[in-house]
């Protein structure tokens, strides 16, 4: 499997080398150069399969000529094992024909697992056979932190520093980052946004001088290994209610376009899916563009949803990069005239391709609220903001009763109490076992200037488990 830049004039890489590269050398994001398709037969017969069996089939192709089938069998056996619930991506039914995915069985009870207890195993399987150290330096708007740091604690070969927004996470998601300590983990709270830590990520990597000469690894969905393990629960979703026999829609809480797009790979992979939602919060960029055809950066707006505050979507690129047949140039000019602040719109007909699949909502934190106290009268399932919002798009973007809706149930409604609490349901649940005791644990950060030098001269300072770089 070959990998090719958004951009058109960074190297072709194999799997292992996309993996360490993050982001393209030409500051696009990296896709698969040809998509493997599976035949409805084939889908079909993988019906049952336990999940880490499922995972094998499905993403054995981006990995083939870098990890040998044996060794990726056992990696994805480790990855899923240590999910709380058997079926590890259980489906809950709300309605007729109205499910909600769990997403949030995994150690920090967020989608986020699914992709970085694998991502922290293939690293760990790369750089080992390398003999190489990275440093990883990511951002967050709340649940990337929390389980990048948990799939990647145990690496030997990794620093990992994360940034997030200073108080404008909630409290369970800051105390998932700043609990966990180690000579490698370094959690970094930037007096600014999720937006100006992304920009940070994203300059660090078009420059990476002050590692002095170790490399950059990135963790945030534009590493192509996360969009790889996300389109799976896509196809195990589809299956348990008899795909790929009948179509299924979905609807995705997303803020940075990552979750969803693995859905539109699927769907390309030979997965009948009619219909994609993008559920978003008041930052809703991504709204704007699928319902009028204006992609063009707004004032970034705290809410119940904080891991949806995103008003510049990573991701996004991926899809623009298929909407202009794969045209590079096209995409560099695109993203630049964005940098300069012009955003854009594309061609008429191009827009009208992506409507032909995607439907959108910006849900505000009244209407979140409203719909979190609704769906517990109606069935006793408690959501967390960022489902409600995906429930909320689903029921007024839905095209066809017919079809099975799914939404993705991307975190556990314990992270967000505040939100649980203003529904007028009462007291969000408790922790489960591994975090009761969260509230009680020491915890380690620093508060940094929102200053890209200041950043890095940290992360020179403390690199090497602790050592300068």
């Amino acid at each position: 499997m070959r990998y090719i830049s958004t951009r058109g004039q960074a190297p072709v890489l194999n799997f292992e080398d996309v993996l360490l590269a993050g982001l393209a050398s030409d500051g696009g994001l990296y896709v698969p150069e040809n998509l493997p398709r599976f035949t409805q037969e084939e889908i079909a017969s993988w019906a049952g399969l336990p999940y880490h069996e499922l995972a094998f089939r499905v993403m054995r192709p981006f990995v083939t000529g870098s990890i040998p089938d044996a060794d990726f069998k056992k990696i994805l056996e480790e990855t899923y094992g240590v999910f709380a619930h058997n079926a590890v991506a259980p489906l809950r039914q709300l309605n007729g024909n109205e499910w909600v995915l769990e997403l949030f069985h995994g150690p920090t009870l967020a989608f986020k697992d699914f992709a970085l207890q694998l991502l922290g195993r293939l690293l760990d399987y790369v750089l080992a056979k390398r003999n190489e150290r990275v440093v990883i330096m990511g951002a967050t708007s709340g649940d990337t932190g929390s389980a990048a740091i948990e799939g990647c604690k145990a690496c030997d070969n990794v620093d990992i520093f994360i940034m997030h927004p200073h108080n404008r996470v909630s409290e369970v998601q800051r105390r998932q980052m700043t609990t966990i300590f180690g000579d490698n983990i370094h959690n970094i709270a930037i007096e600014g946004n999720f937006d100006d830590c992304q920009e940070m990520v994203k300059a660090s990597f078009a420059d990476q001088g002050f590692l002095k000469g170790t490399r950059l690894v990135a963790v945030n969905s534009i590493n192509w290994a996360r969009i790889m393990a996300q389109i799976v629960y896509y196809f195990h979703a589809a299956l348990q209610l008899g795909g790929p026999a009948r179509s299924v829609a979905f609807s995705v809480p997303t803020g940075n376009f990552g979750d969803i797009f693995a859905g539109y790979l699927a769907r390309n992979m030979g997965l009948p899916i009619s219909q994609l939602i993008v559920a978003t919060n008041r930052n809703d960029i991504l709204h704007r563009f699928m319902s009028g055809n204006q992609y063009v950066k707004g004032d970034l707006h705290p809410t119940l949803s904080p891991s949806m505050d995103i008003m510049v979507s990573s991701n996004f690129e991926r899809l623009l990069f298929d909407l202009h047949g794969r045209n590079g140039a096209a995409i560099a000019g695109l993203m630049d005239t964005f940098k300069q602040g012009g955003g854009f719109s594309v061609e008429e007909d191009r827009w009208t391709e992506a409507r032909k699949l995607f439907d959108s909502l910006a849900v505000n934190d009244e209407e979140t609220c409203e719909t979190i106290a609704e769906v517990y009268k109606e069935c006793g399932e408690l959501l967390d903001p960022h489902t409600a919002i995906g429930v909320r798009a689903a029921r007024e973007c839905r095209r066809s009763m017919a079809i099975p809706m799914v939404t993705l149930g991307t975190a556990h409604p314990v992270k967000f109490p505040e939100a649980v609490e203003k529904a007028g349901i009462g007291q969000a649940p408790a922790l489960p076992p591994h975090l009761a005791d969260l509230f009680q644990r020491d915890e380690r950060c620093t508060v940094l200037a929102n200053d890209l030098k200041t950043v890095q001269q940290f992360v020179a300072a403390h690199g090497n488990r602790g050592k300068p770089l």
